[in-house]
């Protein structure tokens, strides 16, 4: 059961493991179903054996973590779990097709090449059928480490409540994904060959431009900077703009308008969200989990390796507002 679980540093060092993946293999959630347990996970099974409350009206302060030395080891993974939500709550999901775990600080992507022929063209009895020949790169994509050292010490953190403190640490972790975030789009601005508007001030029209470079695939979402899209906002045509069940802009045309504060003002970037990008992890969120167990909170280093890899031709598109 939960409450017998011996819970040690070790357990952030094993391999091929997480920390959580290490609880869920010792107290499976599986056995728990049907009863007043069964939605939490084995971490939050551990919060509750040590009744540390992590938000709500009775939430308890840090220092609580820190009562006996079983319940010091769950800290780091408090940590690690509310930046990541941050990182959950950025663009960057916004951005990518699909994501893949590598275990290297570098992967080999692929090339599609349908230079072979149309899909429309007809295939004569007995000819031979039009290839799509798909290659690895020649060059390996780099997966940048990406990382922030947040600073404090335990007699500052200590008597914070933990809620208060998770919102400090989901805002580090939002701002380090938008960072993450900006690579993505600089990924696909390397990579496409930006249209240009007709004049130096961006009009609707400029947006349909855009809308008209893709042809066999959707334009899904456009990123702008947060001034750019506040002057598509103020477009007549936006007058009766539409809002999806999130909340979110979209264009007249169906495009979700995000905004993105690494793009310049002079940069718009449209992409077909299922087919533009992929994302390749090389790590998961990474702490030095021994130094908060032992209270030494005056360095927390949160790190992340992460690259790009650009999917299918037409798929993403720019527009460049003309600079004179």
């Amino acid at each position: 059961m939960y409450d017998q679980i011996v819970l040690e540093k070790g357990m952030y060092h094993l391999a091929n493991r997480s920390f959580s993946e290490a609880l869920e293999a010792a107290d499976p959630s599986e056995q728990y179903a049907g009863t007043p347990l069964s939605q939490l996970d084995a971490f939050e099974r551990q919060l509750k054996r040590f009744d540390i409350r992590v938000s709500g009206k009775d939430c308890d302060k840090v220092e609580k973590f820190f009562t006996t030395t079983q319940s010091a080891v769950l800290f780091p993974e408090f940590v690690r779990r509310a930046v990541k939500k941050g990182m959950e709550e950025s663009i960057l999901g916004e951005l990518t097709a699909a994501s893949a775990n590598v275990n290297a600080t570098s992967a080999k992507g692929f090339v599609i090449d349908e230079t072979g022929g149309s899909y429309s063209t007809p295939v004569a009895e007995g000819a031979a059928l039009t290839a799509t020949a798909i290659t690895e790169t020649e060059n390996a994509i780099a997966l940048e480490k990406y990382g922030r050292l947040v600073t404090a010490s335990y007699e500052t953190v200590r008597t914070q409540r933990i809620d208060i403190f998770a919102v400090m640490l989901r805002a580090v972790g939002r701002k380090l994904a938008g960072a993450i975030a900006g690579s993505a789009l600089g990924t696909i601005t390397d990579a496409v060959t930006p249209v240009e508007t007709a004049t130096t001030t961006l009009a609707y029209a400029d947006l349909t431009t855009l809308y008209a470079q893709f042809t066999d695939y959707d334009l899904t979402t456009v990123f702008a900077s947060p001034t750019v899209i506040g002057s598509i906002l103020a477009m007549s045509q936006m007058a009766e703009r539409t809002l999806d069940a999130n909340g979110n802009v979209r264009l007249p045309f169906g495009a979700k308008l995000i905004a993105s504060p690494t793009l310049d003002n002079k940069t718009l970037v449209g992409i077909s969200r299922d087919y533009a990008l992929a994302c390749l992890m090389g790590s998961d969120v990474l702490l030095e989990s021994d130094r908060l167990i032992n209270c030494q909170l005056d360095r927390i280093a949160v790190s992340v390796r992460v690259g790009f890899q650009p999917l299918m031709t037409g798929a993403a598109a720019v527009l460049s507002v003309k600079t004179s």
